[in-house]
């Protein structure tokens, strides 16, 4: 809903201060030499007044109902036309009633004369810097529209990453536990004691994936000896009907994995193969060429349950979002094989913050590029339109109005250089760097 008390508060803020400018020009230009009456300060007053409300706050309601309508798609050729035109109506019909109001209310003249006895350059003036003042708007508009986007859009980028790598890793807790609760249902029938058995390894089991599922990496050590420990699990459900080839270590301490990537991999080989004793699985987990590989034979079941998506999917995109590396599957007539990447953690984190720092600096340098660019942009219309509304100006009226848009654009530009260039007319030119320095170095910010 549009707030018109707003924009009523804020017309009168711009027509005292536009009155107030009006007054100091023609003081310096000495036309108050010869005196000032109280006669001249009333009508004058409200002839300003009475103007700048009226296109002020036509103008302001009317930018901020383009804006609420059109939002996003403002800047397309058609919206941005309906807002030009609409703002060239309201300001004429501003003007028109500007004009009525003061030759007929404060200088007391008969409607219909007042009606014959306007001119074009009347409303050419007040219609061209309204519409110079409506620009300038536009612009700052776009500007600020855009940066928040960005904002907005970078935000929803890395909540989204987040979100998904946090999401893949809750998938194990239940995913683990309920695949195990199925094997302890099984062995609870066929072997009271041994369910038994299973029960206390189990709760070592998953107090590790508890602790281990939320870190981003973990060493391939840690995981072989966590990988033994299941698999003495699985072989207290399938005893001779599966063999495992796991060495105890790797003894190669920069080496990471993501966590229970193992397990994952054991466990769908498990589910999704014949394991008999007549056709026993064999499991096989070595690391060769900077891959730690899952390898079994292939003995594919013939009726499986729909699969949950978890294992493989799982893993591949855990490590999309963690590296460039990718996961490598090779199936053969006889093999299964799952090679995934052994990440060096410190080298993985420095190369990771300097890909991340270069690509800042890369948006950065492009922002400031398109602000410098920007900038000269302004400028050259600056240039090219403040000498035609001077020309104007002199054609039509001794009244120096040009000084208005020269004013307001010349110190819009002013700021817009400042930003571009990240000069601070006050502190200098690093002050921000320097500043945010010195509140990253103190100990107790």
């Amino acid at each position: 809903m549009i707030d018109y008390k707003k924009h009523l508060k804020n017309g009168i803020i711009v027509a005292f201060s536009l009155y107030l400018v009006f007054l100091m020009v023609n003081f310096f230009l000495g036309r108050f030499d010869d005196g000032i009456t109280a006669y001249y300060l009333w009508t004058s007053f409200w002839e300003n007044f009475v103007f700048s409300m009226l296109l002020f706050v036509t103008n302001t309601i009317w930018f901020e109902y383009v804006t609420r309508k059109y939002k996003k798609t403002l800047f397309r050729p058609k919206p941005l036309t309906t807002a030009f035109f609409g703002h060239v109506v309201v300001s004429m019909l501003g003007i028109f009633t500007a004009h009525i109001i003061i030759y007929v209310g404060i200088h007391e003249k008969d409607f219909a004369t007042v009606l014959k006895g306007g001119s074009a350059a009347d409303y050419l003036i007040s219609l061209t810097t309204s519409i110079v003042v409506v620009t300038i708007f536009y612009v700052i508009w776009y500007y600020k529209n855009r940066q928040d986007r960005r904002v907005k859009e970078q935000k929803i980028i890395a909540g989204a990453a987040s979100a998904k790598f946090d999401a893949l890793k809750n998938q194990l807790d239940p995913h683990f536990l309920f695949n195990s609760l199925n094997v302890l249902t099984s062995l609870i029938e066929e072997d009271p004691y041994q369910a038994q058995k299973f029960t206390t390894s189990l709760s070592k089991v998953y107090r590790y994936v508890l602790e281990q599922k939320n870190k981003e990496l973990v060493s391939v050590d840690e995981e072989l000896r966590f990988a033994k420990t299941y698999v003495r699990l699985l072989k207290m459900r399938f005893e001779d009907s599966i063999v495992f080839d796991i060495p105890e270590m790797e003894n190669i301490p920069e080496a990471h994995i993501i966590p229970l990537s193992l397990q994952l991999l054991l466990e769908n080989a498990v589910k999704h193969n014949i394991v008999m004793k007549t056709k026993p699985l064999h499991l096989k987990v070595f690391a060769e060429e900077g891959y730690l590989v899952v390898s079994n034979n292939l003995q594919e079941k013939q009726v499986v349950k729909k699969s949950s998506g978890v294992g493989l999917q799982n893993i591949r995109q855990r490590y999309e979002l963690l590296t460039d590396q990718k996961v490598i599957i090779d199936k053969t007539a006889s093999d299964f094989q799952v090679r995934i990447p052994m990440l060096k953690k410190q080298v993985s984190a420095v190369e990771g913050q300097k890909n991340y720092i270069e690509d800042k600096r890369y948006h950065k340098a492009k922002e400031r590029v398109a602000a410098v660019k920007s900038f000269y942009g302004n400028l050259f219309s600056f240039c090219i339109v403040i000498p035609f509304l001077a020309f104007l100006n002199y054609k039509t009226t001794s009244f120096p109005w040009v000084i208005f848009p020269i004013l307001g654009w010349g110190y819009g530009l002013a700021v817009h250089g400042l930003e571009a260039y990240r000069i601070h007319p006050l502190w200098g030119k690093k002050w921000e760097e320097r500043k945010l320095r010195e509140l990253m170095e103190d100990e107790h910010f």
